[in-house]
């Protein structure tokens, strides 16, 4: 019986496959990519970079005021390890991007950076592996702010949106440019230092690299896979969605072959040095104590099966509060949700986005 269950269930993958990805690529021949060399970039750490590329897609096309100013730029910002690829997916694109959909791309310009370490920005796998300057979010955010006021020439974003990641460059963005976003909406994430369970398992998957003799300092010929496995096996499960995850394989085998899948598909992607960065880069972030600075109407979601944020902290709704134009929306998970990644899945939140962009509108 398990094997037939298993068989059926490869069988729709193979053809749910191809009509993603058909869905998919057609955002993806929509999409513009490019680069933008920042020279002589200076990080926090006081480390630099002669030259910083940062990597983007766009889909449609900059609308000019009389006074030249862009007006309807949108700039959707990836979390840890991802790229802004990811928000070129049918869950989140077929969502969104389409005629007479919220980031209708007929109407917005919508703009996907890969961050400081990720994608095919900048990053120690180009080269100099650990010897790359030490990035934090504060250099993330800035390098984000350079690619789109001298990259391109956009001084004004009329929605930002930011996943995991993305959502924490979200708050470092609101309190250090709020004049700069006309409406935000950050997604999973908590605006507190990096700490308790979440700097544990960003640690504990750091040393599980370090501690893999064929990590070599980081001059590695071959990637520490023992380490890179340890690693994933910690990101896979605090992305997990346990109300799903029980619905969806509900038995030891069905578990056991859905976390090989996982696990064969997540561990070739890594490289232990840009790993290690990423994770490491959430070091500087805290943007408790200047909430009030948030201004602009913001729509923050998160969701109860986040293992990551978990809500059960107590830690959102009182800094929901401080938010002078905030909302706070907390999904309750079901057997649809995705844990972590409810983030990237616009179905659930796609109606708040919608009701944010309402009320953010300028008379």
């Amino acid at each position: 019986m398990m094997k037939t269950w298993i068989a059926a269930a490869l069988g729709a993958l193979a053809l749910a496959v191809p009509a993603a990805a058909l869905a998919a690529q057609s955002y993806e021949a929509a999409a513009v990519e490019g680069d933008f060399v920042v020279k002589d970039f200076k990080f926090a750490s006081g480390e630099s970079l002669p030259a910083l590329k940062l990597h983007y897609r766009t889909l449609g096309k900059p609308v000019r005021d009389a006074q030249g100013k862009v007006t309807n730029a949108v700039m959707v910002l990836h979390g840890t390890g991802g790229s802004g690829a990811q928000f070129l997916s049918p869950q989140f694109a077929d969502e969104l991007y389409g005629p007479g959909q919220p980031l209708d791309i007929q109407r917005y310009y919508v703009i996907l950076p890969d961050g400081i370490g990720h994608g095919a920005s900048s990053k120690p796998s180009d080269g100099l592996r650990a010897k790359f300057p030490h990035y934090g979010y504060g250099d993330m955010v800035e390098a984000q702010r350079r690619l789109l006021v001298d990259g391109l020439k956009v001084d004004h974003l009329r929605l930002l949106m930011g996943t995991s990641m993305g959502c924490m460059h979200g708050f470092v963005w609101g309190e250090t440019h709020p004049d700069f976003v006309q409406a935000m909406m950050p997604l999973a994430c908590l605006p507190v230092q990096i700490a308790g369970m979440n700097r544990f398992w960003r640690k504990a998957a750091v040393e599980n690299i370090k501690a893999d003799p064929a990590w070599k300092g980081g001059d590695y010929e071959a990637q520490p896979v023992l380490g890179l496995r340890g690693a994933v096996n910690l990101l896979l499960l605090m992305g997990a969605a346990p109300q799903a995850w029980q619905a969806q394989v509900p038995t030891r085998d069905a578990a056991e072959a859905y976390y090989q899948t996982r696990l064969e598909a997540d561990l070739p992607r890594r490289d232990a040095n840009d790993m290690i960065y990423q994770l490491d880069a959430s070091r500087d972030y805290d943007p408790s104590k200047g909430l009030e600075r948030i201004t602009m109407p913001v729509t923050w979601v998160n969701s109860t099966d986040d293992l990551i944020n978990p809500p059960n902290l107590g830690i959102a709704e009182p800094a929901a509060k401080r938010l002078k134009n905030g909302r706070f929306v907390l999904i309750k998970a079901t057997s649809e949700t995705r844990g972590h990644g409810t983030h990237t899945a616009a179905r659930f939140w796609k109606q708040d986005l919608i009701d944010l962009l309402a009320r953010s509108e300028k008379p």
